[in-house]
C-alpha cells in the first residue's frame, strides 16, 4: 500500500516541466492573451491582472473572423489584431478539462493539461515555457509561484 501512495505521488509530481526567467516581467506592463479557452487560459488571464499586469484580448480585424463556426480555440492569431503596446504575449493550449475524481477531491476536482508560453515581445525572448497537468487548485497555486518568480521587483 505504501508503494502505491509513494507511486502515485512520483507520478503526479512528475507532471510539469517549466522553463522560467526569473525577474523578468515589468509589473504594470501591458499582455496580449488568447480570448476564450478551459481553466488554464481563463485563469492566467484574472492571474496575470491579481499580479499587477494590464490584460487586453486584442481586436478582431473583422467581425467574419470571429463569426465563423470555428471554436474559440481554433481562431487564428492572424485574425486578431495585437496591440502595439503589448510588451508580452501569454499563449495557452490546453485539452478540455476532464472531472478528476479519484485524484482530485481536495483540490478542485478538475485535471487540467496544458502548455503555457509567454514571450517579450521587446526583446523576442521567451520568458516562460511550461507543459504541465494536474489538478486544478494545486495548478493555480503553481501558476502563482510562477508568476511570483517571473516578476521583477
Amino acid at each position: 500500500m505504501k508503494k502505491s501512495i509513494i507511486l502515485i505521488c512520483g507520478i503526479l509530481c512528475a507532471c510539469n516541466s517549466a522553463y522560467v526567467k526569473d525577474n523578468t516581467m515589468v509589473p504594470g506592463s501591458t499582455i496580449f492573451a488568447d480570448r476564450g479557452g478551459y481553466g488554464m487560459k481563463r485563469s492566467i488571464k484574472e492571474q496575470l491582472e491579481n499580479h499587477g499586469y494590464r490584460v487586453i484580448v486584442g481586436t478582431a480585424k473583422s467581425v467574419r473572423d470571429l463569426e465563423s463556426n470555428e471554436t474559440l480555440e481554433s481562431i487564428n492569431l492572424e485574425s486578431i489584431k495585437i496591440p502595439q503596446n503589448a510588451r508580452y504575449v501569454v499563449k495557452v493550449s490546453e485539452r478540455q478539462e476532464t472531472l478528476q475524481s479519484f485524484f482530485c477531491p481536495l483540490s478542485g476536482f478538475w485535471w487540467w493539461n496544458f502548455n503555457v508560453s509567454i514571450a517579450d515581445q521587446a526583446t523576442g525572448e521567451e520568458l516562460l515555457s511550461w507543459r504541465g497537468r494536474g489538478c486544478a487548485n494545486s495548478e493555480l497555486r503553481r501558476l502563482n509561484e510562477v508568476l511570483d518568480r517571473l516578476k521583477a521587483y
